[in-house]
């Protein structure tokens, strides 16, 4: 997450929030943010109804009880305009996800 935290501004400049959610507890969430040093965008926990965002959007794995790495861009109007699930241990590169919304 270090390259969103990185490129906020230029996501904020296209009128962009980055919303992270996680399966994770409030707890869990806020520790990890804290050892980042903080985060300017939201960590959403999905702890409770464990899952209920992921399953939404189909990344959840009920055998992991997580959700799965996945990048959504939504619209204004809650359109979603781009998804891809990533794999296990791969990381978004935020540079490729600012080139697709300035492409939108």
């Amino acid at each position: 997450m270090s390259g969103f935290r990185e490129n906020y501004a230029q996501f904020k400049a296209l009128d962009v929030e980055i919303l992270q959610l996680s399966a994770d507890t409030v707890p869990s969430l806020k520790a990890w943010a804290d050892q980042l040093g903080g985060l300017p965008f939201p960590l959403l926990s999905d702890y409770w109804p464990h899952g209920v965002a992921g399953k939404a959007y189909g990344i959840f794995n009920e055998e992991r009880g997580m959700d799965a790495r996945a990048v959504f861009l939504v619209d204004a109007q809650g359109v979603i305009r781009h998804s891809h699930v990533y794999a296990q241990g791969t990381i978004p590169e935020s540079k490729d996800l600012l080139e697709r919304l300035k492409a939108i």
